[in-house]
């Protein structure tokens, strides 16, 4: 079977196959894979198989179908799906059931789309490696002992493994497109505030956004015509009109300009800047004009993110008190002991960290010399990335310093993993949109991933450029050995 979103869905409403017969297929590969990958955290294998059968009763009837008709779609498990376990990959909220469908699960399931799954994840979206989650550890299907990237790890697994053609993940740093690139995949976040939060479990409020993981930029602007809708639910949700991104997406690139901050990048060197200028090369010889831009500001980048992004994840875990969500931990006698024992039976490591730095940078005493600080210099990155774009459409960057590394000993400290998001979280501080697509192989056959990104409202845009790139090369038919297969 060809694993194209949309030549799926063509199958499916043309009648070459039946609704049941993809969900059967698919499940059966995700039941035969998923023990090796830990992609899934949970398979909801009736309510697809239901969902199949009445789709299958829809196109027997020549009733309408949606854009999505036969297409499984697995989601982060931060996303929630009415009557289904949310935990976030947390102790905190194991055996939690969501109460109410996240807006983008409506729209979703409003357009015929086949929901497959929860998949696995670092534990309240907090890492990049996906070593964080408290119940297993996704794996790479290009090699099992490296990481899929993080914090979106099983969406990334699970659509490089060919175990579904989409995912939906949440980006706050990068967590979307660091995957996509270290499993040879395309990953988008889009414009802050084009796809509703409501129903995602916040991290960073002010980041966090939720996006598709699929293997073509085409399939990502299909899931983005579905999601990108104002949502009343969510208070930065964008009223302006979603673009039609599927019908845009084949207009030319040639005669405009991409950026490139070089001088930003004077540290990425070897093999990487190899892939990064060989990268460039093709959108030369699309007919773009490559521009030097200066966004040397993004230095700070690492520093502004953790600061604000922990600060805020500090005030919207502070909702998990072993009282309104998740576990209460059975060794409290009192009040107090039902918050401190709780959270920290609760709590990842991890998790942990990021609590503790976040109340420490908002505490009276330090508010002002990190808190405030740090909005300042987001404020001036946000400025010089509105500058940039004044001399190009889209801006070219790298995803990740390298290739995806060993989920044991490839980071060895905390701070390691953090240098991976270097590339990624100037998306997210400016709320502008990014693409991760792949850009060919390492020497030891691991993916690299192109990153691109666009002003803010812009998305269609971004998508257009990674589509024109991918239409150029043959990296999105490259798939890992044992799983997929060349398309």
């Amino acid at each position: 079977m060809n694993d194209e979103a949309h030549h799926i869905h063509s199958l499916f409403t043309s009648g070459q196959r039946s609704a049941q017969q993809i969900v059967e297929e698919t499940l059966k590969r995700v039941d035969h894979h998923n023990g090796q990958l830990n992609a899934f955290l949970s398979v909801f294998h009736e309510k697809a198989l239901e969902k199949a059968k009445e789709l299958d009763k829809k196109r027997s009837q020549n009733k309408p179908l949606g854009k999505l008709a036969g297409i499984p779609i697995g989601l982060k498990d931060n996303i929630l799906v009415k009557g289904e376990v949310t935990t976030c990959a947390s102790k905190f909220l194991e055996g939690y059931r969501a109460p109410y469908n996240a807006t983008v699960t409506r729209l979703l399931e409003e357009e015929d789309a086949i929901l497959i799954g929860k998949t696995n994840m670092d534990e309240f979206a907090m890492g990049g490696s996906g070593i964080h989650s408290a119940y297993s550890i996704a794996k790479n299907p290009w090699d099992l002992a490296y990481t899929p990237g993080g914090s979106s790890s099983g969406s990334s697994s699970a659509v490089a493994a060919r175990l579904c053609p989409i995912a939906l993940g949440s980006d706050t740093g990068g967590s979307i497109r660091e995957p996509a690139a270290f499993t040879g995949i395309t990953g988008f976040k889009p414009t802050y505030g084009r796809v509703s939060r409501y129903g995602l479990v916040a991290f960073g409020s002010s980041l966090d956004q939720i996006g598709p993981l699929t293997l073509t930029a085409k399939d990502a602007a299909l899931v983005m015509e579905i999601l990108g809708q104002h949502c009343d639910r969510d208070s930065t949700s964008i009223s302006t009109p979603s673009p039609r991104y599927t019908v845009e997406i084949d207009q030319p690139i040639a005669h405009t300009r991409v950026g490139v901050p070089w001088s930003f990048l004077e540290q990425l060197q070897g093999e990487p800047r190899q892939n990064f200028e060989a990268a460039i090369d093709v959108l030369k010889s699309l007919g773009v004009e490559i521009v030097d831009v200066d966004l040397d500001a993004l230095k700070y980048g690492i520093a502004i993110y953790y600061i604000l992004a922990a600060a805020e994840a500090s005030t919207n875990l502070a909702r998990f008190d072993g009282i309104r969500y998740g576990i209460r931990s059975k060794n409290a006698k009192t009040l107090e002991e039902i918050y401190q024992l709780s959270r920290a039976e609760g709590f990842g490591s991890e998790v942990k960290n990021r609590i503790l730095l976040g109340t420490f940078v908002l505490s009276s005493a330090n508010q002002d010399t990190y808190y405030a600080k740090a909005q300042k210099v987001r404020t001036v990155i946000i400025r010089k990335m509105r500058e940039a774009f004044e001399k190009c459409a889209v801006i070219a960057l790298p995803v990740a310093p390298g290739t995806a590394f060993l989920l044991e000993g490839g980071v060895s400290t905390p701070l390691e993993e953090y240098l991976q998001d270097l590339y990624t979280v100037g998306a997210n501080l400016a709320g502008v949109p990014a693409i991760s697509i792949p850009s060919g192989l390492s020497a030891n056959g691991k993916p690299y991933g192109l990153q691109l990104m666009g002003p803010q409202l812009h998305d269609a845009a971004v998508l257009r450029y990674a589509h024109a790139f991918q239409k150029a090369t043959n990296y999105t038919s490259l798939a890992p050995s044992g799983f997929g297969g060349k398309r």
